[in-house]
């Protein structure tokens, strides 16, 4: 063996594929910030062009995918690695991928489907899966909500997806549902007039669709009127609270009772030198 002859032949090999390797090296590696800036570009373009806040994370990592891929291609072809091969190994690899990851594709598919339906978008109240919150981000895997105390919720889309979808901030307005009891000695004309009066009192409490105020049971304790005003989505919470004080306070003013459960015990004195 010619070890001289050995010894050039692998210093040739290291010179040419070492510089070759570390090339494609420093081009990925450039290429991931070019990438990442291109990213950033095309969601700073969508965002000050108004375009739609759910899709904007969605094209933008879609673009960061696709000249990561552009760069992968080139780097292999730095190396010797044709484009065809390449995309082949790909192949290979995506299938192998795609078996090893059945769920994580499921939440891909998921994700797609929500964006294409659309059952809410960025800034909407939903339930979801089970989970309440405001939509942040709707990416290609997951959801990102935060709960109304400010936690940050990540959901997988296909939890999303398979299950009930409350979308609270779809219809513009929503309907306040209350119950007000009061006493079987109070007069019920009396009672629905002062339900109205403060339901008319609330500037925030929509005339069309017209609130309904009506007996509805007959309880063990108290006669239970349903108090069903419409107001503007975005009042629901405050006008629900500022109802509920002053639905007491002009009842009470109004000499209605505002009936709670209670319970008549009774005691009886035993004499034992009776026995």
């Amino acid at each position: 063996m010619d070890i001289p002859a050995l010894l050039a032949t692998i210093q040739e090999l290291v010179a040419d594929w070492g510089l070759r390797v570390l090339g494609a090296l420093a081009f990925l590696l450039i290429g991931r910030i070019v990438a990442g800036a291109v990213r950033s570009a095309v969601r700073r373009a969508l965002n000050r062009s108004n375009f739609d806040t759910t899709l904007t994370p969605f094209i933008s990592n879609i673009v960061y995918t696709l000249v990561m891929l552009a760069i992968l291609i080139a780097a292999a072809g730095m190396v010797g690695i044709e484009a065809g091969s390449f995309i082949a190994i790909i192949g290979a690899a995506g299938l192998a991928v795609a078996l090893a990851f059945q769920g994580t594709l499921s939440n891909f598919a998921a994700g797609i489907m929500l964006l294409t339906f659309r059952p809410f978008h960025v800034g909407d109240f939903v339930d979801a899966g089970g989970t309440a919150g405001t939509v942040k981000e709707i990416g290609v895997f997951t959801t990102t909500l935060a709960t109304p105390d400010n936690v940050k919720i990540i959901l997988p889309n296909s939890q999303i997806s398979g299950a009930i979808i409350k979308n609270f901030s779809a219809n513009e307005n929503r309907r306040v549902d209350l119950v007000v009891g009061v006493g079987y000695d109070d007069d019920l004309n009396v009672a629905r007039d002062t339900i109205m009066g403060v339901l008319d009192a609330e500037e925030r409490v929509l005339d069309d669709p017209a609130p309904v105020v009506a007996v509805d049971n007959m309880g063990a304790s108290s006669v239970d009127f349903v108090v069903r005003p419409w107001v503007r989505g975005t009042d629901y919470w405050e006008v629900k609270w500022a109802l509920t004080k002053a639905l007491k306070e002009e009842l009470e003013a109004a000499g209605c009772n505002i009936p709670y459960p209670q319970r008549d015990v009774h005691l009886y004195s035993h004499d034992a030198a009776a026995d």
